[in-house]
C-alpha cells in the first residue's frame, strides 16, 4: 500500500517508517529476543574480558572512581554475559523465568560495561533490548519443562569446563603486569585457584590484578550458584501415567480400543495424558526435549478428539513445547490437521495380517514355509497364551529372560512398545514362546529360547510388542513365534495382527520397481545405506514375508524446520539416542525390568526387529 503525505512523491516512506515505528510482530519478538541475547552475551563478555583502552577523556572518569570498582565492573559484565548467553535458548522459547532474569541482567551488564569500558554502544544495545522485553512481556508466559536433578551434575561439568577455558582466556587477555612468562600450567592452575577464590602462581606487578581475581572469582561463583540452584529448585517431574488416568484410558479402550492398532500402548505409565472436556477421549504423550510427542490417535470417540487435541494443543503452547505426533492413521492424521492447522507427512506403514487370510501354502510362502519346518524338526517347540494363563513363575521367568536378551543396555520403546510384560493388568496380552530340552547343561532359563509379546487391539485383534530371544538359539526364532501367534489366533478369537512398522515402506517398494525415475531411486539408496544402523529395509523385507496389508501411517508437525528437531526427539523416546547421565554403579541383573521390542544386531542370516 502506498501514501503520499504533502506531495512525497516516493509513497513509500511513511509505510516504512510505520512499519519501523510499529517494530516488530509480536510472535516473532521471542525468536529476536532470544538471538539479540546471545549477541549482547558475547559482547558482555568480551567487554569483561578483554583490558579497557586507555585513552580519550572517558578515561578520567575512571581516574575518579574507587580503586576496586572498575575491577568489579569487569567482573560483572562477564557474569552477567555468561548469564545472557545460558538465558537465550529460554527466551526463544518464551519461558517466563528467562524473562525475569534477563529484565534484571541487561541493565546490570549495561551498567557493567559502561562503567569498566565506558562502552555507549554497548549500554544502548541491552537498553534497547530491555525495552523490547518489557514491550512484550506477555510474549513470555511458558511454564517449566520437566525437569529432574541431574541437570545440576550436567551444569558442573559444562560450566565448570567453560569456566576454566574462559579464564584461560582472560589470564592471557592481562600480560601487562604479569611477571615472567608463565607456562600453560602456571596458567591453568593459577584459573583453578583462582575460582575458588585464591591466589595462583602467576605472579603481578603490585602483587595482584584484581580484574583478573574478580573474573575468576565470578566465573567460580556462577558455576556454583547454578549448579545449587539446579540441584535444590523444586522438582518439575515429567507427566506420568497416574492409576486413575489408566483407569480411565482402560474404559475408553474397551469401548472405542478396536479403531487403533497402537491404542493399549497408549497406557505405558511414563506417558502424560490429557482428556477432552467431556471425558469421551485422550491424547497421551511425552515430553521430550522440548517436544510433545503424542502417539498414534486420540484414544475414545471420534467425535470427541478435537475437544483432547484442543486441550493438547493448549498444553503444548503453556508450556512452549513444540507439538507432534508420532504415527496416527490416516483418520488421525486427518483430524489433527483439520484441527490444528497443523501438516503430516507419511512416515510409513504398518503391517497388518488378517488372520482368515493367511496360509503357509502357495510359492509366496515358500521362504517362511521352509525355514518353520526346519527349525520343528530341529527339536523347538512353541506354546501361545494369554497372560492370565501364565503362573506367576513362568511370568517371572519371562520376564527374565526378556530383559537379559535385550541387544543394548538402553531400553527402547514409545511409540509402539508397551514397556512391561507379565503385568496382572494386561490379562488380555498373549505370550508366544519356543521351547528346546537342552542336550547338556540346562540354560538360565531352562528350555525358553525366545519370546514374542502381543498386546490387545479392541477384542478381536493383538499387535506385537516385543521380540526377543536366546542369542544361542537357530536363527528363525522370530519366523517360528509369528507363524504360530497367526495359527493360534482362531483358538484367541483374534482375527487381525499387527505386525511391525516399515518406516518409508512406500518409497523402498517403489524404488526397487521398474521405471522408478532417478530421485526415488536416490531415496531408495539413501534408504538402504541408513539401513547399515537402522535396518530400514531388513524390517520391511521381514514384515513383507508374511504378505501383510499395509496401513500407512504419518508424523504431524507444525513447521517444517521443526522436522529435525522432531525426528531428533523421536529418536530419544524410541530409545536410539540417550542423553541422560549415566549411573555408575548399577548392575544390569539389579535393573527392573521394562521390557520392549528394539532393533538390534542379527545373527546370521536371521533379521532381528522391533514392533515400532
Amino acid at each position: 500500500m502506498s501514501v503520499t503525505i504533502d506531495g512525497d512523491k516516493s509513497g513509500l516512506v511513511p509505510d516504512r517508517v510505520r512499519r519501523i515505528l510499529r517494530g516488530p510482530r509480536a510472535e516473532s519478538v521471542p525468536a529476536l529476543v532470544g538471538t539479540a541475547c546471545t549477541f549482547i552475551g558475547l559482547v558482555d563478555i568480551a567487554a569483561g574480558v578483554f583490558p579497557r583502552f586507555r585513552h580519550s577523556r572517558m578515561h578520567a572518569l575512571a581516574e575518579v572512581l574507587p580503586g576496586a570498582l572498575g575491577p568489579f565492573a569487569a567482573a560483572l559484565s562477564l557474569s552477567a554475559g555468561v548469564l545472557l548467553l545460558l538465558l537465550a535458548h529460554g527466551l526463544k522459547r518464551h519461558k517466563r523465568r528467562a524473562w525475569r532474569a534477563a529484565v534484571v541482567l541487561l541493565p546490570a551488564g549495561a551498567v557493567a560495561q559502561f562503567v569498566y569500558r565506558h562502552s555507549v554502544i554497548g549500554v544502548l544495545l541491552s537498553l534497547v533490548l530491555l525495552a523490547l522485553l518489557l514491550r512484550h512481556r506477555n510474549e513470555f508466559a511458558a511454564l517449566p519443562d520437566p525437569r529432574s536433578r541431574w541437570k545440576a551434575l550436567a551444569n558442573f561439568v559444562l560450566m565448570g569446563a567453560g569456566s576454566i577455558g574462559l579464564g584461560l582466556v582472560v589470564v592471557s587477555a592481562h600480560p601487562g603486569k604479569v611477571i615472567g612468562s608463565p607456562s600453560l600450567t602456571d596458567r591453568l592452575e593459577h584459573v583453578l585457584f583462582g575460582l575458588f577464590g585464591l591466589e595462583g602462581p602467576v605472579g603481578y606487578e603490585g602483587g595482584v590484578d584484581w580484574t583478573v581475581g574478580y573474573s575468576l572469582g565470578a566465573l567460580g561463583l556462577i558455576t556454583a550458584v547454578t549448579t545449587i540452584y539446579l540441584a535444590f529448585r523444586p522438582e518439575h517431574p515429567a507427566a506420568t501415567l497416574t492409576t486413575e488416568d489408566e483407569s480411565r484410558l482402560r474404559e475408553l479402550l474397551e469401548r472405542h480400543g478396536g479403531r487403533d492398532s497402537l491404542g493399549h500402548f497408549a497406557l505405558r505409565r511414563d506417558k502424560g495424558v490429557v482428556f477432552s472436556p467431556s471425558g469421551k477421549a485422550a491424547v497421551t504423550y511425552r515430553v521430550v526435549s522440548g517436544v510433545m510427542l503424542a502417539s498414534g490417535d486420540p484414544i475414545g470417540d471420534v467425535e470427541a478428539w478435537p475437544g483432547a487435541i484442543e486441550r493438547f494443543m493448549d498444553e503444548a503452547k503453556a508450556h512452549s513445547w513444540t507439538p507432534a505426533v508420532m504415527g496416527c492413521s490416516e483418520t488421525g492424521g486427518q483430524v489433527w490437521t483439520r484441527e490444528t492447522g497443523l501438516d503430516a507427512l507419511e512416515l510409513g506403514d504398518e503391517a497388518v495380517v488378517d488372520v482368515p487370510d493367511f496360509s503357509l501354502t502357495g510359492r509366496a510362502m515358500r521362504n517362511v514355509r521352509q525355514m518353520v519346518k526346519r527349525i520343528e524338526r530341529n527339536g523347538y517347540e512353541t506354546r501361545v497364551r494369554r497372560v492370565r494363563d501364565l503362573s506367576d513363575g513362568e511370568l517371572e521367568r519371562i520376564r527374565r529372560a526378556a530383559d537379559d536378551w535385550r541387544g543394548t543396555d538402553t531400553e527402547r520403546g514409545f511409540s509402539m512398545a508397551l514397556g512391561r510384560i507379565g503385568d496382572p493388568s494386561d490379562g488380555d496380552s498373549v505370550i508366544a514362546t519356543a521351547h528346546k530340552a537342552d542336550d547338556g547343561e540346562p540354560g538360565p532359563y531352562g528350555d525358553l529360547k525366545a519370546v514374542l509379546h502381543f498386546v490387545p487391539w479392541g477384542t478381536d485383534g493383538m499387535s506385537l510388542d516385543l521380540m526377543r530371544r536366546d542369542r544361542s538359539a537357530d536363527p528363525g526364532m522370530n519366523e517360528l513365534l509369528i507363524v504360530a501367534a497367526l495359527q493360534a489366533s482362531p483358538k484367541l478369537g483374534i482375527a487381525r495382527v499387527s505386525l511391525n512398522f516399515a518406516m518409508f515402506r512406500s518409497a523402498l517398494a517403489r524404488g526397487e520397481q521398474l521405471g522408478a525415475g532417478p530421485v526415488l531411486r536416490v531415496w531408495r539408496g539413501l534408504l538402504v545405506f541408513l539401513s547399515r544402523w537402522f535396518q530400514i529395509e531388513s524390517l520391511y523385507k521381514f514384515n513383507a514375508k508374511f504378505r501383510p496389508r499395509w496401513e500407512p501411517r504419518f508424523v504431524v508437525f507444525r513447521k517444517t524446520r521443526d522436522l529435525p528437531r522432531i525426528g531428533f526427539a523421536a529418536m530419544q523416546a524410541e530409545g536410539f539416542v540417550t542423553l541422560a547421565v549415566p549411573r555408575p554403579f548399577r548392575r544390569r541383573a539389579a535393573r527392573a525390568p521394562r521390557p520392549c521390542a528394539h532393533i538390534r544386531p542379527a545373527a546370521a542370516g536371521e533379521h532381528e526387529v522391533r514392533a515400532a
